[in-house]
């Protein structure tokens, strides 16, 4: 989280988280004897021109104890935790810091003091937010603004080896860096994750890019988890994976091309199902309505051919009076001499 203190090459400890809770889920309101636990490690790496090849680490361990809540809803608090610091040169420091602060959990602002929360302007805590919150609601922890991205997300908890239940939520900004790191424009994305049941922190992740004019950048990573809590966590499930997705989309891509070809088989059964309209001269010589065809007249007439009449005739032959040939008795002449016939 964003850090503009000048403690030596080192990042003052600026625990950062804070998200909305479940929906469904009454609202807590904090106990005297109320706490948590918690270790952080702080990375910074990634680096480009004055900071290529540069990388320092930090291992931080601390605490959160609400010591009384009064009626207005102020809750009297104290902090602790202690660092240590080391780079890439061999470079080592440790520190710490604790104390008694105040803060409101009506509005979740400090009201006096702060868990050596240094730079802001009227801050909002880190470390807690109405569990009651609905997903997509947005609210501030410190001076960022978080949306509410799910109000049952699984999230390690590397103490217990486990995921539990969290309310999670996600926000982006930018600060102008101004430390021992030098001047430089971060941009971070925080996400955080918080006890459904009581609105206290579980642990949260801090991605920041610095860089500046010059070239020069390097990567800035917070990463805290609880170790302890007074407030019992819910066993969660992990959330999925990208292969996870990827298989998940894969099947939603699989079943959407399986209904596609099925409607087009259907629409193809469809088509061929439909008759389609006779021809021209199929429909001319189509057959009229039974109402309409006339009914068959009856022929009597035979159908035997007519029987054909044969005439004979008798024909007179005589002799010629002059060869004696038979000749026809109508003949003027014999045809075989010539001879007249009288």
């Amino acid at each position: 989280m964003k850090l503009t203190t000048s403690l030596p090459i080192m990042f003052v400890l600026v625990l950062t988280i804070g998200l909305f809770p479940v929906s469904g889920t009454s609202r807590y309101s904090p106990l005297p004897g109320d706490h948590f636990s918690y270790t952080e490690t702080i990375d910074v790496g990634n680096g480009a021109g004055y900071y290529g090849g540069y990388t320092d680490h930090t291992d931080v361990t601390g605490s959160e104890v609400m010591n009384s809540v009064f009626q207005n809803g102020t809750v009297a608090s104290y902090y602790s935790f202690s660092w240590n610091f080391g780079d890439n040169s061999g470079t080592t420091k440790n520190g710490g810091s604790s104390g008694n602060f105040t803060w409101s959990s009506l509005n979740f602002l400090y009201v006096h003091g702060t868990d050596n929360q240094t730079g802001y302007t009227n801050p909002y805590v880190w470390f807690y937010v109405d569990n009651s919150t609905l997903k997509g609601n947005s609210f501030t922890l410190l001076d960022t603004l978080m949306t509410v991205q799910s109000t049952n997300y699984g999230f390690f908890l590397p103490s217990e080896n486990r995921y539990v239940n969290t309310i999670f939520a996600q926000g982006s900004a930018g600060y102008a860096r101004n430390d021992a790191y030098g001047h430089y424009n971060a941009a971070y994305t925080w996400s955080t994750y918080f006890d459904p049941l009581t609105g206290f922190i579980v642990g949260y992740v801090w991605d920041e890019h610095d860089s500046n004019n010059a070239g020069d950048s390097f990567t800035y990573t917070e990463k805290l988890s609880v170790t302890s809590t007074s407030y019992p966590l819910q066993t969660g499930t992990a959330p999925p994976s990208f292969l996870q997705y990827l298989v998940f989309i894969l099947a939603i891509v699989i079943v959407l091309v399986i209904i596609i070809v099925i409607v087009a088989v259907l629409i193809a059964r469809r088509r061929r199902r439909v008759k389609l309209p006779k021809h021209a001269y199929e429909q001319q010589y189509a057959p009229p309505p039974p109402s309409l065809v006339p009914a068959p007249s009856i022929d009597l007439t035979p159908k035997q051919p007519p029987v054909q009449q044969i005439v004979i005739k008798e024909v007179v032959k005589v002799k010629c009076k002059y060869c004696g040939a038979l000749i026809d008795s109508t003949v003027q002449s014999c045809p075989m001499c010539g001879a007249p016939r009288t």
